[in-house]
């Protein structure tokens, strides 16, 4: 998609991790003050959470090739 550098382009996945894995643990653990979850954050925390086990398998561990 972009031209990266490739000396920066784990630097790129390693910020990408965080930031998805950020975003999908507080999806999938958010409790509101009642102990019910919302179902939006539950939903963007899944999608965040496949975004980064394909990040992480695909381009950084290189176990999973596609196509």
């Amino acid at each position: 998609m972009w031209d990266v550098p490739p000396e920066y382009e784990t630097l790129l996945n390693i910020i990408f991790l965080a930031i998805t894995g950020g975003i999908a643990y507080h999806g999938i653990r958010y409790r509101d003050g009642d102990g019910n979850t919302d179902i939006v954050r539950l939903l963007f925390g899944c999608i965040a959470a496949t975004f980064f086990f394909l990040v992480l398998f695909k381009d950084v561990l290189g176990v999973v090739k596609f196509g």
